[in-house]
């Protein structure tokens, strides 16, 4: 199977690939031995390619060999489920955003994740988005996203979306309205902290500080910090994910290795991190690299069967 643009195309594989999808524990050839069962990565971007700006395509291929590898997975999901059964990854978050002027991710981007998930919505997390400054009737948007597409997370990119997570509070309405509507329908919030290196960027906007009037605001909506504000604001991170019960944080995009460093006292707020990897990302290690550096740390097996299997499941069930 392939997903190109609205449409599956069907390939005489499919009919087998679809039958083992329904067991989640199934192992595609040559899979290696899972070291525990339920991981979720909680941050991966499996994109539509063809809509990037071709500057944002340009970074996105820096230091990636396997390239055309990660834009096949794009076009056939069971292709990429076989990719986290080698890894031995049970579910992904499939985070896409809409960001039509930076990356050139249009509101079409929705569409495309939710289909895309479709083929195994229980392992396949369609992530989406409604931007806050661009797109029209963010009422109906988030009534579409989180009824009609089954999205089960809403992505705030706020360097690539060029808005502070607070800016509802002076003027911008769409803003408190995806908020309002995803703690209506109890749909969690990621949004992104720390800088970017994409073209066009302005990390002005990736400072955490500004989601603490978020924990005041919404205290019934479940906001994920991703990312963990590297690399310039880990402590900010650690004080509001410590500040505000609904406050969660994955550690995608920081290497496994630097983590510990980075947060010294990371097992003290074991219950509210979640593992993730940002694969593909520029620099990004694979993503059964990036596991076994994690599995490898320093920290209680409690506290790791936390943030790989336990906090992921208490968010999105």
């Amino acid at each position: 199977m392939a997903f190109i643009g609205d449409c599956f195309i069907l390939f005489p594989r499919v009919t087998k690939a679809k039958k083992e999808t329904t067991n989640p524990k199934r192992k595609a050839s040559g899979a290696q031995v899972r070291r525990r069962e339920g991981i979720t990565d909680f941050h991966v971007h499996v994109q539509p390619w063809y809509m990037f700006k071709p500057e944002a395509l340009q970074k996105m291929r820096q230091k990636r060999p396997d390239a055309d590898l990660i834009a096949r997975y794009g076009e056939d999901p069971l292709e990429f489920i076989d990719h986290i059964d080698r890894v031995g990854i049970d579910r992904v978050c499939v985070v896409n955003y809409v960001s039509p002027d930076i990356m050139g991710f249009t509101d079409d981007v929705n569409s495309w994740v939710s289909k895309f998930c479709s083929v195994s919505p229980a392992r396949l997390l369609a992530v989406g988005s409604v931007h806050p400054r661009l797109s029209p009737a963010p009422q109906d948007l988030m009534d579409k996203l989180c009824g009609d597409l089954g999205i089960r997370m809403i992505k705030i990119h706020p360097p690539h979306q060029l808005v502070f997570p607070n800016e509802y509070r002076g003027g911008l309405h769409a803003l408190g309205v995806i908020y309002r509507k995803a703690e209506e329908y109890r749909v969690p919030v990621m949004i992104h902290t720390g800088t970017s290196i994409f073209p066009g960027a302005r990390n002005k906007y990736g400072d955490p500080m500004t989601c603490d009037d978020i924990g005041v605001d919404f205290p019934n909506l479940r906001v994920v910090l991703a990312h963990g504000g590297r690399p310039l604001w880990m402590n900010t991170c650690f004080f509001l994910v410590r500040r505000h019960p609904n406050f969660f944080m994955d550690i995608s995009g920081i290497p496994p290795k630097s983590l510990l460093s980075y947060f010294p006292r990371l097992e003290e707020i074991a219950d509210k991190v979640l593992y993730g990897t940002d694969w593909p990302g520029p620099g990004v290690p694979d993503m059964a690299e990036n596991l076994a550096v994690f599995e490898s740390l320093p920290l209680s097996e409690e506290a790791k069967q936390k943030m790989l299997v336990e906090n992921a499941r208490k968010v999105l069930p």
